[in-house]
C-alpha cells in the first residue's frame, strides 16, 4: 500500500517513514502540502499522513483542497496540538482517523489499515460504530 506522509518536520517525516517501512509499507515523504499537491504521483496513494500544522496551510485545509479538486485519499490527520473541536471538524471533512503526537506505532498501523477498510467500503473504525 503507498503512503504519502506530508509534514514539515523533517524529523517526524522519517520517523514515520522508518516505522511504515519496518511494517512493509511503500512510503513517499513530503516536506510540504505544495510539494505533495505537486507530485506526478498524487493520485496513487492508498493513504495520506498529514500533519494539521504546517506553515503553508493546515493539513484540514488540505484534506478540503484535495476533495474539492477530486483526490479522494483516505486521510489521517497528525497534530501535536489537541485543539477542541479539531477532532471533530477533521472526521467531519471526512478524515479516517485523527491521531495526537507523540504516536504509538501501533495504533498508527491499525488506523491505516481501518482506513483501508473505510475507503473500500467497509465498516466504520470509529469508537460506538457498529
Amino acid at each position: 500500500m503507498p503512503i504519502a506522509i506530508v509534514d514539515d518536520d523533517m524529523s517526524v517525516r522519517k520517523a514515520l517513514a522508518r516505522v511504515l517501512s519496518a511494517h512493509s509499507f511503500e512510503v513517499e515523504i513530503f516536506g510540504s502540502a505544495r510539494e505533495f499537491v505537486t507530485s506526478p504521483q498524487l493520485r496513487n496513494f492508498e493513504c495520506l499522513i498529514l500533519d494539521q500544522h504546517m506553515p503553508d496551510v493546515t493539513g484540514l485545509n488540505l484534506q478540503i483542497h484535495l476533495r474539492h479538486i477530486g483526490v479522494v485519499i483516505p486521510t489521517i490527520i497528525i497534530t501535536a496540538f489537541n485543539e477542541i473541536g479539531l477532532h471533530d471538524k477533521c472526521i467531519a471533512a471526512g478524515a479516517a482517523s485523527f491521531l495526537v503526537k507523540p504516536i504509538d506505532s501501533g495504533i498508527l498501523i491499525d488506523a491505516i489499515n481501518c482506513a483501508g477498510v473505510q475507503f473500500k467500503g467497509g465498516r466504520s473504525c470509529f469508537e460506538g460504530a457498529p
